[in-house]
């Protein structure tokens, strides 16, 4: 019921179109598409040198499309995998559970502590609204040795937790559920009590599934942060590492791995453009509530 409310209330929002001629849109159409084209340059690069023998990758000027596609990158790097000391199936699964748990609490946690941020005021509520504002200044590099100092002092070194801890503490959540739960009226939550629901009841059953957009875009990006970490400082037993490890060390060894190197950045790339082109609705909806923009 609450959430057929709040689709009643989005359906009364009116866009109105611009008011633009016809050449506009042709002349805007035309310059979103060059810009689309030079964004998609690398793209198109990396899947083509991941099918180019090495004659062709050392090309110089280098080509775009490849002339010669060739399977060899592939089954060079597969040769290398199946002659690892430690089961490559050990370096997939590192990175599913850490990719996995990653998330989860990413999106737990920062929806819990959105909720009484954006729809309760209490002492101190608007001071922690503008640390957490002032935080995103502050990029992976320059937390890096706090993070290591704390989970050295709680004993979280060489363990899967050391790499999990930090992500689900980014504000970078907090500051995008915050945002979008704040659009959510607030008549929604009073209904809700009035029907004898819980605060929590009304967190998991209201407030989440209207926050659907907000999650699923949390989702994607700890996943794209999670998925290429390679352990770093962090972790340093073998059996531990991720795939993203694995690879790096594949494609270190040398020019001789150029190919396969190739091969590597395709398949680490092929992940996490595909889930983002199937939630990229998401994405954008939760960038124009969160008032965020690229």
């Amino acid at each position: 019921m609450h959430i057929l409310v709040w689709e009643k209330l989005v359906a009364k929002r009116k866009f109105k179109r611009p008011n633009r001629s016809l050449s506009v849109d042709i002349l805007l159409t035309l310059i979103l598409g060059l810009f689309g084209l030079f964004s998609a340059w690398p793209l198109i690069l990396i899947l083509n040198n991941a099918f180019k023998p090495l004659n062709e990758i050392f090309l110089f000027p280098p080509r775009l499309f490849v002339y010669s596609p060739t399977l060899n990158n592939f089954h060079d790097l597969s040769v290398i995998i199946q002659n690892s000391w430690i089961p490559f199936s050990r370096y997939a699964f590192n990175t599913v559970f850490i990719t996995a748990v990653g998330m989860i609490g990413t999106v737990f946690l920062s929806s819990l502590a959105a909720f009484p941020l954006a729809k309760y005021k209490f002492p101190g509520s608007k001071v922690m609204s503008r640390l957490i504002v002032y935080s995103l200044m502050f990029n992976g590099t320059v937390t890096a040795i706090p993070n290591y100092i704390i989970m050295s002092r709680l004993g979280l070194i060489d363990t899967y937790w050391a790499v999990v801890l930090p992500t689900m503490g980014a504000t970078l959540g907090l500051f995008l559920m915050k945002n979008f739960m704040v659009q959510i009226p607030t008549e929604l939550l009073e209904s809700a009590k009035i029907d004898g629901a819980n605060e929590f009841g009304i967190f998991l059953k209201v407030v989440m599934p209207l926050c659907k957009p907000a999650w699923i875009t949390l989702i994607i990006l700890s996943f794209q942060a999670l998925w290429g970490i390679t352990g770093g400082t962090f972790i340093y037993s073998e059996e531990l590492k991720p795939v993203s490890y694995a690879l790096s060390q594949i494609t270190g060894a040398g020019i001789a791995r150029t190919g396969v190197a190739s091969a590597v950045a395709l398949i680490m790339l092929i992940v996490p453009v595909s889930v983002f082109i199937i939630s990229q609705s998401n994405v954008i909806e939760t960038m124009a509530t969160s008032g965020i923009k690229g």
